[in-house]
């Protein structure tokens, strides 16, 4: 690990590193998806749902960087390229010949529930750990996730 003067005990910067990176691979592969659903989308509701997927794959964007200055800032090395990404992704492969709205937003929703519920587990794990910094960071993103996921379910209903 390089040198980090931050006082952090080194327990708790391994875990919230390791927890880190996981969230910013599964975040990373989430952003790819979201771009595949903007780009791709198709029907009735196109315009509401290209826009919406553009403010998520935005968001994203955001809080990817946070995560990654985070895990450089305990000392840790931020991996985000596209070989870690697939090959440490925990999310499925986004399926590339969706376009119908509704399926899109279906497949949409299994990732970004599967995200949200691991930065719950990163925000326990890294308190636990005694980082509540990185606990408060997973906090706010697991916000913005679970954002995401209400305006989905919410379009999904209609």
């Amino acid at each position: 690990m390089p040198k980090s003067r931050n006082d952090l005990n080194d327990n708790a910067k391994k875990t919230s590193i390791g927890v880190l990176q996981a969230c910013l691979t599964d975040s990373i592969d989430l952003y790819n998806g979201t771009r595949q659903a903007h780009w791709n989308v198709r029907g009735p509701n196109f315009r509401s749902l290209h826009l919406m997927f553009e403010e998520f794959y935005n968001s994203l964007a955001t809080d990817i960087d946070e995560i990654a200055e985070r895990l450089v800032q305990l000392g840790g090395t931020a991996n985000g390229t596209s070989q870690s990404v697939a090959s440490g992704t925990t999310l499925p492969p986004f399926p590339t010949d969706l376009h119908a709205g509704d399926k899109l937003l279906a497949a949409m929703l299994e990732r970004y529930t599967a995200v949200a519920k691991s930065l719950r587990e990163g925000i326990d794990t890294t308190d636990e750990a005694g980082d509540a910094d990185t606990a408060d960071l997973l906090t706010g993103i697991s916000r913005n996730v679970d954002k995401a996921v209400w305006m989905m379910e919410a379009t999904a209903d209609r």
